[in-house]
């Protein structure tokens, strides 16, 4: 049987198609999923307490977290930035609810964009609510959606990490749509990919299977294997667990 993947699914209101609200989620993950081997399980957003969380995540294989709106600041005790856009407390408590079932139950988790951001909130870290827009490097795209889908960008990986063996590469070019990023580490949590700007690119947990990317691999996964890799790891943790265990090299800076 495939590994069954949590999908932390997204609310959208009803329209014409539906004449409900409905739960989804983008299909380039759902896609990227089914071709690691998995089986994706979107779930609906809803209060969770920890015991109905860990009973959701007793029931999947891993964790995936998606891109999104963007978190609280006052979850991290920060005032909103005038930029920071679609805050919701209850999609931001229901993702940290199943984000901390799946590492008690040492479930693999791997978290997209909004997905790092959140893992760093949930862990005591904090974020830069805003990237300037005359920043060297393109995070996101330019007059979206009128322009491109997303921006390309390189990332440099730290050598020995996981993001590292799991890819395969060092230097690798991203799709990129984003306008916060990480601050501050949350606990437990080692920085290990950086843009040529500085800012955190992906971050991996210390003990549990966990990684992290600011980027979205899914955009351009049906045809970069860099892209996939991601995809395939989280599957292939599920089914070869003994990978999940692992040593991690601290690297606490992008010249580490």
């Amino acid at each position: 049987m495939a590994p069954l993947v949590a999908v932390a699914g997204r609310t959208a209101s009803a329209g014409k198609v539906s004449r409900d609200a409905v739960t989804f989620a983008g299909q380039r993950y759902l896609d990227a999923l089914l071709r690691a081997g998995g089986e994706p399980c979107v779930i609906t957003p809803r209060q969770l307490t920890a015991d109905a969380a860990q009973e959701v995540m007793s029931t999947c294989d891993a964790l995936l977290l998606i891109g999104g709106p963007d978190v609280d600041p006052a979850l991290y005790g920060h005032e909103p930035h005038s930029r920071t856009y679609g805050v919701n407390a209850l999609q931001d408590h229901f993702e940290i609810s199943l984000l901390r079932a799946a590492m008690l139950l040492n479930k693999p988790v791997l978290a997209v964009c909004r997905g790092i951001q959140l893992v760093n909130v949930a862990l005591g870290g904090t974020l830069h609510q805003h990237i300037d827009d005359d920043t060297t490097v393109a995070h996101k795209p330019v007059n979206f959606p009128d322009g491109d889908e997303f921006a390309i960008h390189s990332v440099r990986i730290a050598e020995g990490s996981q993001v590292h063996r799991v890819v395969g590469a060092t230097n690798i070019d991203v799709a990129s749509f984003h306008h916060q990023a990480i601050d501050e580490l949350g606990a437990g949590l080692t920085a290990v990919a950086w843009s040529s700007d500085g800012f955190i690119e992906a971050a991996e947990h210390n003990t549990s299977w966990l990684l992290a990317v600011q980027w979205h691999p899914e955009d351009t996964a049906a045809h970069d294997p860099y892209a996939q890799a991601l995809y395939d790891a989280v599957v292939g943790a599920v089914k070869s667990p003994s990978i999940a265990q692992r040593n991690v090299r601290v690297i606490t800076s992008p010249n580490g």
